[in-house]
């Protein structure tokens, strides 16, 4: 998603931190979760007005796959969970098990 994009959602949803812009998923690609809408759904999107191109900044009709990561503040990924199906996330109290735990992790 292009910068003015993921400017406009966070202040859509009052979010309290910045959302990671992936101008046409560059970043999504090096993690291997990119999926290609196939034609038949891009019609569907376009119905909806959900103009893909647009908000990636290229013509790819792709979109990252839901991911979670925990990053380490030395920029190491602690924990990471992954899945197609967007509905499927950990509960909040599990990533604060995680959380808890690394930080627990680095004060020994």
């Amino acid at each position: 998603m292009l910068a003015e994009f993921s400017a406009r959602l966070a202040a859509k949803h009052h979010l309290s931190y910045p959302l990671l812009p992936d101008p046409g998923n560059a970043l999504a690609k090096k993690f291997g979760i990119v999926h290609v809408l196939p034609p038949a759904l891009r019609q569907v999107y376009l119905k909806f007005g959900l103009d893909l191109p647009k908000h990636n900044g290229d013509d790819s009709w792709s979109l990252p796959l839901a991911a979670r990561y925990v990053v380490r503040p030395d920029g190491i990924i602690h924990h990471a969970h992954i899945d197609p199906d967007h509905t499927r996330r950990p509960e909040p109290e599990e990533i604060l098990t995680i959380l808890s735990a690394m930080n627990t992790a680095r004060k020994i």
